[in-house]
């Protein structure tokens, strides 16, 4: 079994269901219940998941043996700054190196786009993505942001 990544609007079938369960995994997991419906429509309405199209951004969908299984996206905040977002693997997809393979597609389009450094920003109960950032080079920062789901910042020179 092989993954394959490659761009895809960010409203497409497969992205928007990976979307979703991005949103409802990071929710539940913030308000220590599942998230409903409802909750999860309202936290994708608005994103800004739009801006994830060149020139501003890219979105890519994983696959693992043909089924629908990683997603993320890279955001230009400047000419020489990406933010990663929306990176995510579902469970089932887990430990097979899907999300290593996502990180550098990401940081091979962030440079295609103009960017010299990646940021992120993510929550300190995020202990696997955490995990992976810090594997693939990843090191605090100082914030470059504020908002209610941020409590630590990353970034590497690419």
């Amino acid at each position: 079994m092989t993954w394959t990544l490659a761009p895809e609007a960010f409203d497409s079938p497969a992205a928007s269901s990976l979307r979703r369960d991005y949103y409802d995994e990071v929710a539940s997991r913030y308000w220590k219940r599942p998230a409903t419906a409802r909750e999860i429509a309202q936290g994708l309405t608005g994103d800004g998941a739009e801006l994830l199209t060149p020139p501003t951004g890219q979105f890519v969908v994983g696959r693992y043996a043909g089924e629908a299984a990683a997603c993320g996206g890279v955001l230009m905040l400047d000419a020489e700054r990406a933010e990663l977002t929306r990176v995510y693997v579902r469970p089932a997809f887990r430990g097979r190196q899907g999300a290593g393979l996502l990180l550098k597609l990401l940081e091979e389009y962030a440079r295609t786009l103009g960017a010299r450094r990646m940021v992120l920003n993510t929550r300190l109960d995020l202990t696997e993505a955490r995990a992976l950032y810090v594997r693939h080079g990843y090191a605090e920062i100082p914030a470059y942001c504020t908002g209610p789901y941020m409590e630590v910042w990353y970034g590497r020179e690419l």
